[in-house]
């Protein structure tokens, strides 16, 4: 197509030609669709999966790590005839919470902070999705990474609790409280991992956040506990967990699920206390979500 020439303002002639662009008349996927793919996008590249080869290196490394003491411990059972797995199940991710806080570091800045740095959120809100479809598949995306990094050893714990015929009631049961476990630590490292990380467009910075935000915490409240017990205070070693994400799943899985507690003196929460405990996690995964939904409604603008 082709229009009469039209004069500029120096009296240049111009012309207007179609290009052939032409409108789009397929299906529209709408939201659903859009929340699906930024939730594989996420999970894919959680693990480095899509992105350049050194982005693989990391994460790999760290689910090798993980997965590597649960295979030995396999095949010492195998072979040995043990009678008892020497880690529980629900015992395994907090044994290795290290590996776990370092993939957390690594991978909660790549989902967020990246997109705050080049300013694609806004982008994003462009498409048919909303500030809670784009925090629900981030968050969902990363508890899922999570999620399979601490399960997927456990699993291999129990398919060789299984070849060295151990009893499969107890085993079956160690391994079901062990997924519920490994599974409430995925959605709270996730949300405060993304919280940290959106708080800042720079990466290293949510790195060393993350990593300070597992690990001050922990070793203050480990200190403080072992005082407690030592100077006589017994009572106040679980209320102290309260104030450690680590600590907090510790207690959640003692009082609930069975697992053998880590405090100074096998200290347990009470009845009480372990309701708190369940509270507080829940409490602390709502208010992580509620903090990443308002913060999105600002970076979106």
């Amino acid at each position: 197509m082709r229009t009469a020439p039209a004069q500029g303002p120096r009296g240049e002639q111009s012309r207007i030609h179609n290009i052939g662009y032409r409108h789009y008349d397929g299906p529209r996927l709408g939201r659903a669709y859009a929340r699906r793919s930024l939730f594989v996008q996420s999970l894919r590249g959680a693990y480095g999966l899509g992105r350049s080869a050194r982005s693989k290196v990391l994460p790999m490394l760290l689910f090798g790590v993980m997965v590597l003491p649960a295979a030995i411990i396999v095949a010492v059972a195998v072979t040995t005839d043990m009678n008892k797995l020497p880690v529980d199940y629900r015992r395994y991710a907090i044994v290795l919470q290290a590996v776990i806080a370092l993939f957390l570091a690594s991978q909660a800045p790549q989902a967020v902070s990246l997109d705050l740095r080049f300013k694609t959120v806004p982008l994003y809100f462009s498409r048919p999705i909303e500030h809670r479809d784009y925090v629900g598949a981030k968050y969902a995306a990363l508890a899922s990474a999570l999620f399979l990094l601490t399960a997927l050893p456990v699993t291999v714990l129990y398919v060789g609790a299984l070849l060295g015929k151990l009893d499969f009631a107890d085993q079956t049961k160690g391994f079901l409280l062990g997924l519920v476990s490994v599974a409430l630590l995925s959605l709270l490292f996730a949300g405060i991992g993304l919280v940290v990380s959106a708080a800042t467009p720079r990466r290293g910075f949510g790195v060393a956040a993350v990593i300070a935000l597992l690990t001050i915490p922990f070793g203050a409240v480990s200190t403080v506990q072992a005082i407690a017990h030592e100077s006589g205070n017994a009572d106040a070693v679980p209320w102290l967990g309260l104030f450690s994400p680590i600590t907090l799943i510790d207690g959640l899985q003692s009082a609930f699920l069975g697992a053998p507690s880590a405090f100074p003196g096998a200290a347990e929460p009470s009845a009480a206390g372990g309701a708190v405990y369940l509270l507080v996690v829940l409490g602390v995964i709502a208010g992580c979500y509620g903090i990443l939904v308002r913060r999105y409604r600002k970076a979106g603008l």
